[in-house]
C-alpha cells in the first residue's frame, strides 16, 4: 500500500495539498516570505502523530470497554538549533478524565499504540528520542 499527495505551490511560501478529500494551505511565517494562511510543516508532524496514536487509544480502549469522558493527546517538541532543524526530542501526554479509568488497562492501550499499532511513532522514534506518560485527572 502506498500514499500519495501533491503538495501544489500557489504564491509566496503558500503551498495547497489535498489530503483524503479535505483541502489544506501551508504557509510561512510573514518573517521568512509567508503571509501566515495556513499551518507550518513540521507542526503538521506532531499533529499526524497525535491523531495517530489518539485514534489506536481510542480504538483499543472501546474493545476493552472504557470510555473516557475526556481524551486529549499534548505533543511536545524540541527542534535542533542547527539545520536541517529537527524534532530531537518528543514527548507524548495521554491526557483522561472520566470515572472508572483502570491505569492497566489505559497502560496497556498506550503501550500497544506505542509499540505495535502507530505508524507514525515508529517513523519519528528513528530520529527523534519519542517518551510518554498517561495523566488520569
Amino acid at each position: 500500500m502506498a500514499d500519495k499527495v501533491h503538495v501544489t505551490w500557489t504564491e509566496d511560501m503558500a503551498f495547497e495539498t489535498e489530503v483524503n478529500g479535505h483541502r489544506l494551505i501551508l504557509d510561512a511565517d510573514d518573517k521568512v516570505g509567508g503571509k501566515d494562511r495556513g499551518p507550518r510543516p513540521k507542526p503538521l508532524t506532531l499533529v499526524s502523530l497525535g491523531g495517530c496514536t489518539g485514534m489506536d487509544v481510542i480504538s483499543i480502549l472501546g474493545k476493552m470497554r472504557v470510555k473516557p469522558d475526556f481524551f486529549d493527546v499534548e505533543v511536545n517538541a524540541e527542534l535542533t538549533d542547527e539545520h536541517p532543524k529537527y524534532y530531537y526530542m518528543i514527548h507524548i501526554r495521554y491526557i483522561f478524565k472520566g470515572k472508572d479509568l483502570p491505569m492497566d488497562k489505559l497502560e496497556k492501550a498506550v503501550n500497544l499504540s506505542q509499540d505495535r499499532y502507530c505508524g507514525v511513532s515508529e517513523m519519528l522514534r528513528k530520529s527523534s528520542k519519542l517518551t510518554y506518560e498517561i495523566v488520569v485527572n
